[in-house]
């Protein structure tokens, strides 16, 4: 049977997807392409074992990823302990059990509230982060030997939602890029018993919600349904302020040249430069030059205008980031 196609045109913005477990964030993705997204990326993975919010860019939103990817995240999980895997979750093969009856309810719950005091981890070897061009699952598939990446995080937040030992349900506020099986895969070496994550919700990706989120089983199953659950892509940042310039300002904007900052805009501030008609042109940073604050293009929309050297000219200058 042919596969069945849907003339959806290529749409513009974010699609916050409630993932479910199972997929890879990459299976995710390709069901969406198929609707004829041709042009699509996402704000950071999530682990097939995971599931939750996946922040989906359509168009020319992959354009701000980094601003996006960027957010805190939060994060509803559980775990057990007296056991060790490859993967540091319930999905890995076994790697040791230990008891673990020597772990209190309330040694376990401050072991979970400690996370707050780390400013580092050690990356976990089935993870995409690369070593020389490769993804270091890759590597630990083959059994091939990879160095001991270490990494800076942030823990905002981090608490007991309940405890009964082995078990135990928690919820944390981190910097992006933190890996909350190695939490978990931590906290079991400190027990000196092992520990491994048995389910993980991603809560929030700042600035997106779970509350915002579309079902992927809704959305195959409805997909002239897609175009109404999109957030358009001047809503984007609705952290950043949007400006919206005059066609006489616009016009500059797109030749990538750097135009005067209206009041109201301190120095650093980033903003989304939009046209009369709401066409998002340029994330921008304010800038100052000779003496005065201007936009400085950071990235380009629709159009994609070059960033401008600081002498004012056209020629590219290295981006800017928050």
């Amino acid at each position: 049977m042919a596969e069945r196609k849907y003339p959806l045109p290529q749409l513009h913005g974010v699609l916050v997807l409630d993932k479910p477990t199972g997929p890879t964030s990459t299976w995710c993705l390709t069901a969406i392409k198929r609707l004829g997204q041709k042009k699509i990326g996402h704000a950071g993975t999530l682990d097939p074992l995971a599931a939750g919010v996946l922040v989906v860019l359509l168009g020319e939103a992959t354009k701000i990823a980094p601003y996006v990817m960027a957010g805190e995240k939060t994060y509803l999980g559980a775990l057990t302990l007296g056991q060790t895997t490859d993967t540091y979750d319930s999905q890995g093969t076994v790697t040791a059990t230990a008891p673990w009856e020597h772990v209190t309810a309330e040694v376990l719950a401050q072991a979970i509230n400690s996370w707050q005091e780390l400013t580092s981890q050690e990356v976990p070897p089935y993870s995409a982060a690369k070593h020389q061009g490769r993804p270091l699952y890759e590597l630990a598939r083959k059994g091939l030997a990879a160095p001991v990446k270490v990494k800076d995080i942030s823990v905002f937040d981090a608490r007991a939602v309940s405890v009964d030992p082995p078990s135990a349900t928690f919820r944390v506020r981190v910097s992006a890029g933190v890996y909350i099986r190695s939490l978990v895969h931590s906290l079991g070496t400190r027990m000196q018993c092992g520990a491994i994550m048995t389910a993980l919700t991603r809560e929030a990706s700042r600035p997106f919600e779970l509350t915002q989120a579309h079902s992927l089983d809704d959305i195959l199953a409805d997909p002239q349904s897609l175009p109404g659950r999109i957030i358009p892509l001047e809503a984007a940042l609705p952290h950043w302020p949007t400006v919206v310039l005059s066609d006489a300002a616009a016009e500059p904007v797109r030749r990538g040249i750097r135009i005067p900052v209206g009041d109201g805009y301190p120095e650093g501030t980033f903003a989304m430069l939009v046209s009369q008609t709401r066409l998002p042109l340029a994330l921008a940073r304010a800038e100052v030059m000779d003496g005065q604050l201007r936009w400085a293009i950071v990235r380009g929309l629709f159009g994609d205008p070059q960033p401008a050297r600081r002498d004012g000219t056209d020629a590219p200058a290295r981006p800017s980031t928050p």
